[in-house]
C-alpha cells in the first residue's frame, strides 16, 4: 500500500485525540504529512493519544467541532489540502442519554467543517468518516449497498445519516464546480489496541482481564462486521489520495470485513480469549431494558473493491491476535510507539 502521496501535504484530522483518530494520525506521520489534529481532550483515562507519543509529532488544537469560529480559524492557520473528518459522539448508548448532544457534534460539527472547506480553496479532499449504522436497519441478511434509504434507528446512528445528508448537500451546492473531491466512508465496528472507550467489548475484555474477572458480554447474540482499526484507515487515505489525483474517486464508500468475519458479540470473545490465554472466560450478561441496538447488520462492499481492488488484510483471527498483544505490551509497561509502528508495517507490508 503506497502512502507515498502524503509526504509533505498538510493534512487536518478532526477527532484526532480519538482511537481511531490516533491510529490515523500515527500512520500519517509515518507517511511525512504535515498533520494538524482538532478534537477535545481524549476521551478516556488512559488513552491511546496520550501513550502514543503522537503530541510531540504534529499540532493538536484541543477545541471543540461545534466551535465555528475557533475551526475556522485553525482552517486559515494550517491551510489544509486534504481534511478527514472523524470528529464525533460516537457511542449508541450515550446518544440516549444525551441526544441533544449527540446531533450538536454530529449533524452541526459536520456543518462547520463543510462550511469551512467552503471558504477555503486550499483544500481539495475531504473525507467525511461516518458509519455502517447510517441506513435504514430492516435487519435482513444481506449486507446494505451505498445507495440503500439512510435512517439511523438511535440518536447516534441517525445523526451519522444526518451528517452523510449535510455532506450530499455540500457536495451539490457548492463543491461540484470546484477543484475539490468530497467523499463519505461508510465503516463497520473496529477493533484493535488502545481503545478504552466504555461500552465497547474489547475494552470492557481488556477491563475485566486487568481486574482478574470474568468478562461479562451484554449481547453475545448479536452480529457484527468487525476488522482491524487498521484496515479502514488505510480504505480512507487511499480514497483520500485517489481523489485528490482525480475527482472521479469521489463517492460514497462501505468499508467492511468479509462475510466471515462477521461474528456474534459472543464468537468475538471467544476469540479474545483463545488468544489472551491465562484462563480467560466471559459469562452472559443480557440486559432485559437495555437501548435498542440493531442484532444484525452488515455491509456490501463490492463497490470499493471494484473501484480500488481493495481487500481485507487481516481476518478476524488475525485481527485479535494483534489486538490482545498490543493490550499486553500495554499492561506490561512496553513502547507503545514502536508497537504501534510495527503493527502499521506489518499491516502496510501485507
Amino acid at each position: 500500500m503506497d502512502l507515498s502521496l502524503y509526504r509533505g501535504k498538510r493534512v487536518l484530522v478532526t477527532g484526532h485525540t480519538g482511537f481511531k483518530g490516533t491510529w490515523l494520525c500515527k500512520m500519517l506521520v509515518n507517511a511525512g504529512a504535515i498533520v494538524t489534529g482538532y478534537s477535545l481532550d481524549p476521551p478516556t483515562e488512559p488513552n491511546l493519544f496520550s501513550i502514543s507519543g503522537l503530541d510531540l509529532q504534529m499540532k493538536s488544537i484541543i477545541a471543540d467541532i461545534r466551535d465555528f469560529d475557533r475551526l475556522k480559524a485553525v482552517f486559515a492557520e494550517a491551510q489544509p489540502e486534504i481534511v478527514l473528518h472523524l470528529a464525533a459522539q460516537p457511542i449508541v448508548r450515550e446518544s440516549y442519554k444525551d441526544p441533544r448532544y449527540t446531533y450538536e457534534t454530529n449533524v452541526m460539527g459536520t456543518v462547520n467543517l463543510m462550511e469551512c472547506v467552503r471558504l477555503n480553496p486550499c483544500v481539495k479532499s475531504v473525507l467525511n468518516v461516518t458509519t455502517d449504522k447510517v441506513y435504514k436497519n430492516n435487519e435482513w441478511c444481506w449486507g446494505y449497498r451505498e445507495d440503500e434509504p439512510l435512517d439511523g434507528f438511535d440518536p447516534y446512528s441517525n445523526s451519522k445519516s444526518c451528517s452523510e445528508l449535510v455532506t450530499h448537500s455540500y457536495i451539490n451546492s457548492f463543491f461540484a464546480d470546484r477543484d475539490i473531491a468530497v467523499s463519505t466512508a461508510r465503516a463497520g465496528n473496529v477493533i484493535g489496541g488502545g481503545d478504552f472507550a466504555s461500552d465497547r467489548i474489547i475494552p470492557d475484555c481488556v477491563r475485566a482481564m486487568k481486574a482478574g474477572e470474568k468478562i461479562g458480554v451484554r449481547n453475545p447474540y448479536s452480529t457484527r462486521p468487525y476488522q482491524h482499526v487498521l484496515e479502514p484507515l488505510a480504505v480512507y487515505l487511499t480514497i483520500a489520495a485517489k481523489q485528490y489525483e482525480d475527482k472521479q474517486y469521489a463517492g460514497f464508500y462501505n468499508v467492511g470485513p468479509d462475510d466471515c468475519d462477521c461474528v456474534t458479540t459472543g464468537n468475538l470473545v471467544d476469540l479474545f480469549c483463545k488468544h489472551w490465554g491465562d484462563g480467560a472466560e466471559w459469562i452472559n450478561q443480557a440486559e432485559a431494558n437495555a437501548p435498542h441496538e440493531a442484532n444484525f447488520l452488515k455491509l456490501d462492499c463490492s463497490k470499493i473493491k471494484s473501484v480500488f481492488g481493495w481487500k481485507p488484510r487481516w481476518n478476524i483471527d488475525e485481527c485479535m491476535k494483534y489486538t490482545t498483544r498490543f493490550y499486553k505490551a500495554w499492561l506490561a509497561g512496553e513502547d507503545i510507539p514502536a508497537e504501534m509502528d510495527r503493527e502499521i508495517k506489518e499491516f502496510l507490508e501485507g
